[in-house]
């Protein structure tokens, strides 16, 4: 089998072939499908490993304290032998994997071979093809939950331990100082506990991520936007807690926890930073300064990691396999989301130029998988799932500039059309409203009556033949709209459809094969929001970007009443698949690009939803679109970071843009005056009508957002993120 090893007096990587391990008593051998580089720990014992011989020593003071008693012990020859046989040999690497059990040793009896587990500890969870594992040192994987993700079971563990060593509350205020790996866990593992956090780290970047995923405010230690945001959330008396996430040897990280934690708070150190605590300032407020020793207890204890002896849960409640499968069961109930921290799966066959990209900077990452290759024998991990985005292919025919008026045909006059469309449209100048078809002669009628169409029918046929009417509406049940809308198209009609455009892949495909027969690629779907004049002044002042940005958007959907037509998944679709396309949409248009991943986790009954989009240049958007929430609180809230500068829209009312301490823009609006954008969308459609020229949205982008919509229900079945296949 190959194993990741590194040479510590040369400071050589390789990937060695070494023999299989035995299956010993009390464990079980695990075949790797994950394992996860600590971009802290193990890159900093790689780092240390390029030193010279003097650099390792002055990085590892403990070692030479220890080489010093040995010389007094044993002399210096002796030790000069052992200390140069020690570090003239490999040592392995890595520390937290997912894999498949492979064999099971004696005496083991919760696991059988086949099952997916999570293992722990720098000699048993290795970058390795296969390890044996102790029992305390794995645990179970819940069902649904992504392999990749329980690879990060080891490293939750830290962060899980770190935060019980912290002792929160409900309501609490912590500081989290270091937004590496470690320190992103630790935000999310105190956000789902009901504290709120302020996050620390010179990295912007990591800023803005930690913000996406639950701290309330995050800054570089320097600036006073820190400070400030620690003295607004606690009144001025200073946070309950501070986790000291960081590495490196500044003394910097305690001063400024001894500096914003209040009287008698708690100072927890996770990682390996300074810890030269300034005597006076944690005297005078008597601060609490306490050590988090790895995944819990247990650890370095051999009788409970290698001999399996249990502490009784009576006595010691969170052991470290205990605090593993706590963790395993955060993540598959969706508390904590690993998925934004993967900067890249690497194959494992390239662990070596991987490491070498990390120790050099050239890859900047929070988190990295090594995936291993599929051999004879292994569980397979189902391939990762992929949707694709059909590329539009259209020899156009000519466009024909309508009269004025221009003529309108609807198919369907329901709640949305009769309430958001067709007011505007009644009162605009240079539109003619032909013809409304329904199912019924009555509703038909009543549409009629209510927006003066010339004509009412229930005659489908005889609209797409009549060559006077310019274009349609198809605004009917979802179930329907693909079907409609190809119909249209070939029938050489200008179309608006209301969203979804379609509700599969193969529907999506029969619109396009209709778009190529025809060469009519005349559509508009109605993703109205990114015409929403408050949303599109906001973007103008926001100014253009350089770097990636972060999207949030958390959609306040509410729940349907019983009976709602929407709530008919077997014919209708999901619910997100009706209506996720405004959101995804209106994500891509503020960003300038299509997603090329879409990655999703569900509450049970996938009700509620977290969506996670990546774009071409590194950008990403989180929807939280969620049913349970409270009906007074805002339905649409979205946030957007880049370049130092912010973007927030509170539900259409609301606006605000801000670059460096200060508010640069606001506006706001009577709620009674909330413009989701229907109006001049409709305007910028029958303009184009009007005129012969572009859609107001190009069907390439149209056909990206519905493949993204689609993708979500695809993700949620495989558990896994898609792959946009063909995106652009």
């Amino acid at each position: 089998m190959k194993q990741v090893v590194q040479n510590y007096k040369s400071g050589e990587l390789a990937v060695l072939d070494v023999p299989v391990p035995g299956c010993k008593p009390g464990g079980v051998l695990v075949r790797s499908a994950y394992s996860l580089i600590s971009t802290g720990t193990e890159l900093m014992k790689v780092s240390e490993a390029g030193m010279s011989m003097l650099g390792k020593a002055r990085s590892r003071p403990d070692q030479v304290a220890k080489v010093m008693q040995s010389v007094a012990t044993n002399g210096v020859p002796a030790t000069y032998r052992k200390v140069m046989g020690k570090l003239d040999s490999y040592t392995p690497l890595g520390y937290s994997l997912c894999g498949v059990v492979e064999q099971v040793g004696a005496g083991i009896d919760d696991v059988k071979v086949g099952d997916l587990v999570a293992c722990a500890g720098n000699e048993h969870a290795l970058h390795a093809e296969l390890n044996w594992v102790p029992k305390n040192l794995y645990a179970p994987v819940p069902d649904g939950l992504a392999s990749r993700h329980a690879a990060f079971g080891t490293v939750g563990s830290i962060a899980l331990q770190g935060v019980r060593q912290g002792e929160s509350q409900l309501g609490d205020v912590a500081l989290v100082i270091g937004l590496g790996l470690i320190g992103q866990l630790v935000v999310q593992l105190l956000a789902a506990s009901g504290v709120r956090v302020v996050g620390v780290d010179p990295d912007p970047v990591r800023c803005e991520l930690a913000e996406r995923l639950g701290a309330a405010a995050c800054g570089d230690p320097a600036s006073p936007a820190v400070e400030t945001a620690v003295a607004e959330l606690t009144g001025g008396h200073g946070v309950d807690q501070v986790y000291l996430a960081a590495g490196g040897g500044s003394n910097e990280p305690v001063e400024l926890a001894a500096k914003l934690c209040r009287d008698r708070g708690r100072v927890v150190d996770i990682g390996k930073c300074s810890l030269n605590l300034p005597w006076n300032a944690y005297y005078e407020k008597e601060l609490d300064v306490r050590f988090s020793r790895s995944y819990g207890p247990g650890r370095y204890d051999p009788e409970y990691e290698l001999e399996g002896r249990d502490y009784p849960i009576g006595y010691v409640r969170w052991t470290e396999r205990r605090n593993l499968a706590c963790f395993l069961d955060l993540l598959a109930r969706g508390s904590v989301d690993v998925e934004p921290l993967v900067s890249r799966i690497a194959d494992f066959d390239d662990a070596v130029e991987t490491y070498r990209s990390l120790k050099d900077g050239d890859l900047k990452a929070v988190a990295v998988l090594f995936r291993y290759p599929e051999q004879a024998g292994e569980a397979e991990e189902a391939a990762a799932p992929a949707v694709a985005v059909p590329a539009v292919n259209v020899q156009r025919g000519p466009v024909r500039a309508a009269r004025t008026p221009v003529r309108l045909a609807f198919v369907g006059a329901g709640n949305y059309a009769s309430s958001m469309l067709l007011p505007h449209l009644a009162q605009r100048d240079g539109v003619e409203l032909s013809t409304v078809v329904t199912t019924t002669a009555l509703s038909a009628a009543n549409a009629q009556r209510k927006f003066a169409f010339a004509e009412a029918t229930t005659d489908l046929d005889a609209v797409l033949g009549d060559k006077s009417i310019d274009a349609v509406f198809v605004v009917t049940r979802h179930s329907s709209h693909a079907e409609l809308t190809r119909k249209a198209l070939l029938a050489g009609k200008t179309v608006f459809v209301e969203k979804p455009l379609a509700l599969t892949e193969d529907e999506l495909a029969d619109v396009l094969a209709a778009v190529e027969e025809s060469g009519n690629d005349r559509l508009q779907v109605g993703f109205n929001r990114r015409f929403a004049p408050l949303l599109r002044e906001a973007r103008e002042r926001f100014g253009a970007r350089t770097g990636p940005a972060n999207l949030r958007y958390l959609v306040n959907a509410g729940r349907l009443d019983h009976g709602s037509w929407y709530l008919q998944q077997g014919s209708q679709g999901s619910r997100f698949v009706g209506e996720g396309g405004h959101f995804i949409d209106t994500a891509s248009w503020l960003l300038d690009a299509d997603p090329v991943s879409v990655y999703a986790v569900a509450t049970p009954g996938n009700d509620d939803l977290q969506v996670v989009l990546r774009y071409p240049d590194g950008s990403t958007a989180t929807i939280s679109y969620v049913t349970t929430g409270p009906g007074s609180f805002p339905k649409e809230t979205l946030d957007l970071v880049a370049d130092g500068r912010a973007l927030r829209l509170d539900d259409f009312v609301r606006a605000a843009v801000y670059d460096g301490r200060r508010k640069r823009w606001v506006s706001s609006r009577l709620p009674k005056a909330r413009d989701k954008g229907q109006n001049a969308e409709l305007a910028a459609f029958v303009k184009a009508v009007r005129t012969g020229g572009p859609m107001p949205v190009p069907l390439q982008s149209l056909v990206a957002t519905t493949a993204a919509t689609l993708a979500v229900q695809t993700g949620l079945a495989a558990g896994a993120p898609v792959t946009l296949a063909g995106a652009r």
